[in-house]
């Protein structure tokens, strides 16, 4: 048969279509603004026909049916990223959490260590060659189209056709579900906060001409692109294109004329923003969208000279070790890409791997550099990782310091009521005994 006939043959229903998830079996979902919404809800429907199902996922979007109260012996999360619509199941006992870097989870699938029955991804329609596209989410989502048993494919003809590693030919999918529906958007940060403003210009000043970046999800990476007038030809290899990086784009600051890997392209493995910016990334040429294990190995990121890697945190310790995927023990988010660009913009020549954070949380209560982390915090970037931290007070060049020296510099960049504090017990714990070239 032509791929055309294939594709007609294998056009069901919603129902038919989540017909082939089984008791006990272990399923993956595209996530972020491919999260595949209307065949979770059509699976949820199933709850009374189904036990024991482990959902396997990154950041999903939208209300999750999958994780309601009362549903706990149907579907259990085994979240390879919290966000919104699993945080409350994986805190109640009722979820799991697998910590892990984000260029690691590929090799899940493809390596047999989360072996895959059910795979529903969400596409474009096919091109002329029967291709279609993982549109606005590659993720991990290739790897689990290809390994997994079954693919379920919803074909939504609103999801771009964006280009790149990116693409699933209609001969892979066993089922397929039409749709005309629009993609949840994240709305463009127009208005920045002072603190986040003040942060953006003190990374701003650490952005050389010539260098790439890669940017996260946040009024801070958005404060970053609006604080670049002035800077030339910047390039980008993230994970998340967003509208941010379009208006650095429009405004002739990013170019990608100087990339030292894929010049002239802009590479992330998804897209997140709003429905102008997807429209805008439609069959684009100058986008590309790859696997996270291509676009995060630390390898293949430290090939872009002068990466400048911005990645947050919840909390800085002095000595410099990142939380930034739980609050105490309650989780929070993940690992994601953190590490990956941390360490790979650090191989980078002529690279700045920085980590920003506003100095206070809870209504400027609480400092968010700490003489410790909160009991059960887990550390995401360990201190020998660490090269900058930035707040609104400054940035922190840790890189080479010694302990004492490190919380020192944190603590001068803390917000002003906690720095005495900081600077005591920075004494404290890093007494130090005076050796005679000191007193020179």
């Amino acid at each position: 048969m032509s791929w055309a006939e294939q594709y007609t043959a294998k056009v069901t229903t919603l129902a038919d279509a989540v017909s082939v998830v089984k008791s006990g079996d272990r399923i993956f979902l595209s996530g972020n603004a491919a999260t595949p919404e209307l065949l979770t809800n059509a699976l949820a429907l199933r709850k009374d026909e189904v036990f024991d199902i482990e959902v396997v996922h990154l950041l999903l979007l939208g209300d999750d049916p999958l994780s309601k109260p009362g549903l706990e012996s149907h579907f259990r999360h085994n979240s390879l990223f919290v966000g919104p619509a699993d945080r409350a199941a994986i805190n109640n006992g009722s979820g799991d959490y697998i910590p892990v870097h984000l260029s690691s989870i590929p090799a899940f699938f493809s390596e047999g260590y989360l072996p895959l029955d059910v795979v529903f991804v969400h596409l474009s329609p096919p091109d002329e060659h029967g291709f279609m596209s993982l549109g606005v989410e590659c993720g991990a989502s290739k790897a689990a189209a290809e390994n997994g048993k079954i693919v379920v494919a919803l074909v939504n003809d609103k999801m771009p056709r964006t280009l790149g590693d990116v693409f699933i030919h209609v001969s892979r999918v066993h089922k397929i579900v039409e749709c005309s529906e629009p993609l949840k958007t994240l709305p463009a940060n127009h208005e920045f906060s002072d603190v986040e403003k003040k942060i953006g210009t003190s990374i701003a000043g650490l952005v050389e001409d010539d260098a790439t970046l890669q940017l996260g999800i946040g009024g801070i990476p958005d404060a970053v692109l609006a604080q670049l007038d002035g800077k030339r030809n910047l390039g980008i290899h993230t994970e998340m294109i967003s509208d941010g990086v379009v208006k650095a784009i429009e405004r002739g600051i990013v170019t990608n004329r100087k990339k030292t890997l894929h010049p002239g392209k802009a590479i992330s493995t998804f897209v997140l923003g709003s429905s102008s910016l997807y429209e805008y990334v439609d069959n684009n040429p100058y986008f590309e969208v790859h696997p996270c294990d291509y676009t995060n190995h630390p390898w293949i990121v430290s090939q872009n000279n002068k990466m400048v890697a911005i990645n947050s945190a919840i909390q800085v310790d002095m000595t410099g070790q990142v939380c930034s995927d739980s609050i105490g023990t309650s989780i929070y988010s993940g690992f994601g890409g953190q590490v990956d660009f941390i360490r790979g913009a650090a191989a980078s020549r002529g690279g700045k791997p920085i980590i920003a954070l506003s100095s206070t949380a809870k209504g400027g209560t609480v400092s968010r550099i700490v003489p410790v982390l909160a009991p059960g915090a887990g550390v995401v970037t360990s201190r020998a990782d660490v090269h900058y931290v930035v707040t609104e007070f400054g940035v922190a060049s840790l890189h080479g310091k010694n302990l004492h020296q490190r919380a020192e510099a944190l603590a001068s960049i803390a917000h002003p009521q906690f720095r005495s504090e900081l600077f005591d017990a920075a004494d404290k714990q890093f007494r130090q005994v005076k050796t005679r070239h000191q007193f020179v």
